[in-house]
């Protein structure tokens, strides 16, 4: 082929653009979201005027006489709510390669039991909150938070979700300590945030001990920030979409 032949085939073949680069995007979205559902979840269980076991009646008393916490309430609930699933994922991601089996073990159990919980039970407009804020019939509500509570599929979520937040988040605080991908206090205080939630006294206890597991968050955060786009995934491939 001769010099002139060859110039034009090459130029008959069209440059291939390369991929755009999305990791920075999804690596900082997670560093942003990690910390937020126990720091919302926190303030929540600081802010509420009664704790999580007081009788429907006593959480209408309570809230009636709290009417302007309860549009606070619900927006850190709905935070929570929100942001649940894709921290998980972050706290995952972070410790998977320094501890691959415990991340894998303790994800799984995490995210099946947020999954169900949060796609079953009945999210931030809770009965007793909408009997306030509403004015509805006290009683008619009373027997609808009853039903619910006596619910078998609804009993079954809400305890997939706490083995989901003891259990699964546990084995993740466990598995960032074994991955030194954070600091050691960090791992700890994810594992103790989590594992300890449902057990600390009052609301203010159960408040104080999110707030504790979302200092670990915040230095899970910290990890996504630090890391390059090469230490958080591999690069795109084939041509530009």
């Amino acid at each position: 082929m001769t010099s002139t032949a060859r110039v034009a085939a090459e130029a008959d073949v069209a440059p291939v653009a390369p991929r755009r680069d999305r990791r920075g995007f999804w690596r900082l979205l997670l560093a942003l979201a990690v910390p937020v559902p126990m720091l919302a979840k926190g303030g929540y269980y600081l802010l509420v005027p009664v704790d999580g076991d007081a009788s429907f009646g006593g959480t209408v008393a309570a809230f009636e006489q709290h009417r302007s916490l309860l549009e606070t309430l619900k927006w850190l609930d709905a935070a929570f709510v929100v942001t649940l699933l894709p921290a998980t994922v972050a706290i995952a991601w972070v410790a998977r390669r320094g501890a691959p089996r415990l991340t894998s073990v303790g994800g799984f159990i995490a995210l099946t039991g947020f999954l169900v919980g949060l796609s079953l039970l009945g999210g931030v407009e809770t009965p007793a909150l909408v009997t306030v804020q509403h004015g509805l019939d006290r009683g008619a509500m009373a027997d609808l938070d009853e039903a619910l509570t006596g619910e078998p599929l609804l009993g079954i979520a809400s305890l997939l979700f706490i083995v989901g937040v003891v259990l699964g988040l546990g084995l993740l605080g466990a598995a960032l300590l074994k991955s030194r991908a954070v600091p050691a206090w960090a791992g700890w205080a994810v594992l103790l945030g989590g594992a300890t939630h449902p057990f600390l006294p009052t609301h203010v206890g159960q408040g104080i001990g999110l707030w504790v597991g979302a200092a670990g968050c915040v230095a899970v955060s910290a990890a996504l920030f630090r890391m390059t786009n090469d230490e958080f995934d591999l690069p795109p491939a084939g041509s530009a979409d």
